[in-house]
């Protein structure tokens, strides 16, 4: 059920960035930092779907939380004339390669047992499947 919300949504997504208006630059880097966050949300709820302690409410707060606070750190270091994104990215990129090491790492070892599956039901090499 969650793979085809991620379908519809990749496909409607799609469909509005082909037809909406572009960004200008001055509101590019606040666009940016907030799919930075949102795809660390994304990321993250995946990961907590694999360890099956996923809650949609605190996966919705969490997403627009993290993005909200990061685009005002931006805000905030534009006034300031800081460059305090830069913080919100590493940590959101860093969060992003560990969930996506998580959902490797499951992904790897479902994988590897369904192999021990397959060849502990091989017959042995020079044994016949049928008995005499």
């Amino acid at each position: 059920m969650i793979y085809l919300a991620i379908i519809i949504g990749c496909i409607i997504g799609a469909i509005i960035g082909t037809n909406a208006p572009i960004i200008p630059y001055s509101y590019s880097i606040f666009l940016a930092i907030g799919v930075i966050a949102a795809l660390d949300s994304v990321l993250g709820g995946v990961t907590s779907i694999l360890k099956k302690n996923f809650d949609f409410m605190i996966f919705i707060t969490g997403f627009f939380c993290n993005a909200i606070l990061a685009m005002l750190l931006t805000y905030l270091g534009q006034k300031l004339n800081v460059d305090i994104y830069i913080a919100a990215i590493f940590v959101f990129i860093n969060r992003m390669f560990i969930n996506l090491t998580i959902i490797r790492r499951y992904y790897v070892e479902k994988w590897l047992k369904n192999v021990e599956k397959v060849k502990s039901k091989l017959p042995i090499k020079g044994q016949s499947k049928t008995k005499v």
